[in-house]
């Protein structure tokens, strides 16, 4: 993949309102509002995070250790903050484990700017469009695979996982490109409006949502963890998997719809302009770097959609766990 992505100049600032998440074995401060939540995201998304080494995540993990909860009331400590933000780049909320750099939440700008562009404007022909989509939604469901929340416990073994993760990708690849084929294979005006301008938003919109909920199908039927206040686990319920599910495919079909929107907004208005009635060959490029601003901006707005550390009702609950608590709000990982 081409890393090629510049940095975002991330502006600190002071982050109030703030909740302790726990994440085993550490502890992280999330903001409540989505601003500060996009905030924070801005500054946990810097590529930079991908370079660190790993004595250097082992050393923030050991600091926020150190610290456990007293670090919630130390964030405008720089090097504190700067150990949180590393944490949350590099490790996964759920386990603590390191997560595999490619699918790192940095690693999603570096790696899905290049592979959006490529899967939201057009092609010539059928093959190039299903490999650009299948590279897409190949890396997409890799990234829901590695950032999903790992404490479902599922009631079937499922050996042949990777070979499912191939083929929900291989299915979207073929819904992607199927708008090209037909645009092929019947070149009427009426047919390229429509499946060149109108359908390609909606389709990359479903397709999206549809990606994280065929990965993480397993969390709405065999549930995930739920916690209450002081962080003690009282049971696994599908009710919480279904709402962390929908959640995540919420955000992602916001970041790829409004992603796909904007280079189809843009066509009708820059084609009429003087600059490009003189220079028709710059609109491709201008929709593309269009595209690559659009999602880079997009992503922290989508991370920062929904608390990671979600919440439920415990009248939401399964019957059979309202009883195991008295605390009106349980919280589980939402997963990215």
């Amino acid at each position: 993949f081409s890393l090629c992505w510049p940095c975002l100049k991330v502006v600190r600032v002071s982050l109030c309102g703030q909740i302790s998440m726990s994440v085993a074995p550490l502890q992280i401060t999330e903001p409540q509002s989505f601003f500060s939540r996009y905030l924070r995201w801005l500054d946990v998304l810097d590529p930079t995070a991908l370079l660190s080494s790993e004595a250097e995540v082992e050393n923030s993990r050991a600091l926020l250790e150190k610290l456990g909860s007293a670090s919630k009331y130390l964030t405008q400590d720089k090097k504190v903050n700067d150990a949180q933000k590393l944490c949350e780049a590099s490790l996964h909320p759920d386990t603590g484990n390191a997560i595999t750099t490619l699918f790192r939440p940095p690693a999603f700008m570096l790696c899905g700017t290049p592979l959006a562009i490529a899967a939201l404007l057009p092609h010539t022909r059928t093959i190039p469009a299903f490999l650009s989509q299948f590279l897409f939604h190949t890396y997409n469901a890799g990234f829901t695979f590695y950032n999903r929340n790992v404490t479902c416990k599922p009631n079937k073994i499922q050996p042949f996982q990777p070979m499912l993760l191939f083929g929900y990708a291989t299915y979207f690849s073929v819904l992607g490109a199927l708008p090209q084929y037909l645009m092929n294979k019947f070149p009427s005006a009426a047919m390229q409006t429509f499946m060149g301008r109108i359908l390609p938003v909606p389709l990359v919109t479903i397709l999206s949502a549809m990606n994280v909920v065929a990965v993480r199908l397993q969390e709405t039927e065999d549930g995930i963890e739920i916690k209450d206040k002081s962080g003690h686990v009282i049971g696994v319920s599908s009710q919480a998997g279904s709402k962390a599910v929908k959640e995540t495919a919420l955000s992602r079909a916001m970041l790829m719809g409004i992603t796909a929107m904007i280079p189809v907004a843009l066509h009708p208005l820059l084609s009429r302009s003087r600059f490009i009635l003189r220079n028709s060959k710059a609109l491709g490029p201008i929709k593309c770097v269009a595209t690559a601003l659009t999602f880079g901006a997009m992503i922290p707005v989508s991370f920062g959609l929904f608390p990671r550390q979600g919440t439920i009702l415990r009248s939401e609950l399964e019957v059979e766990l309202q009883g195991n608590t008295t605390d009106s709000v349980l919280f589980y990982h939402r997963g990215l």
